[in-house]
């Protein structure tokens, strides 16, 4: 018996966090409530995500007219001690743009 994806929604993979870094890596200019629609959290949510992976070093944020515009910074590692040796990179090459 095969079950659907849309059945186990209880637990995923990815954290929001890297859900929120690989749609920043699709489209570096998207707005936060675009970020927060492509990730499905409140747009709240999305912005203590962003903030948690700047100050992390995980990306940059810059204004650009009345734009926020984000920016991954590459060869980042993994925060877990287990995947700590291996760079964030391998993961957006995988499922990135």
């Amino acid at each position: 018996m095969t079950r659907s994806v849309a059945t186990h929604s209880s637990w995923t993979f990815l954290t929001n966090h890297a859900h929120v870094l690989i749609a920043v890596a699709r489209r570096p200019d998207a707005r936060v409530v675009e970020i927060a629609a492509d990730v499905g959290v409140s747009t709240r949510a999305a912005l203590s995500i962003l903030r948690d992976l700047e100050e992390a070093g995980y990306l940059t944020r810059s204004r650009e007219g009345r734009r926020t515009h984000y920016e991954v910074r590459p060869h980042q590692p993994f925060r877990h001690p287990s995947t700590a040796r291996h760079e964030v990179d391998g993961l957006l090459e995988l499922l990135g743009p």
